[in-house]
């Protein structure tokens, strides 16, 4: 038997965190375990930032601390909207398929 799986992609779990607003990276791990009851290490964490920089995703914003903000770029906001919408439509299929809907 199968676990209680979650979905966790981090990448997206982030770039929906960021969405919301500019964030470092500790407020975007306690916004996701807040929202998803998801915990991402710290290696999870910024090796996804790093990923998602490289994209153009996000882009991290000038800090006067140790802190290091970043926000969704205009691109990221275009991946992320295409991302969910595929999830919808394979949710909605899944869910037809179940005859929840």
């Amino acid at each position: 038997m199968v676990g209680k799986n979650k979905f966790t992609e981090p990448s997206l779990l982030i770039l929906i965190s960021l969405a919301e607003e500019n964030r470092h990276g500790y407020a975007i791990m306690e916004d996701i375990e807040k929202n998803y009851d998801i915990k991402l290490g710290p290696g999870t964490l910024y090796g996804a930032i790093s990923r998602l920089q490289k994209a153009g995703y996000i882009s991290a914003l000038e800090t006067q601390d140790r802190k290091k903000p970043y926000k969704l770029t205009e691109e990221g906001q275009v991946y992320l909207s295409n991302q969910i919408k595929e999830i919808q439509k394979v949710t909605t299929l899944g869910l037809k398929r179940l005859g929840l809907v």
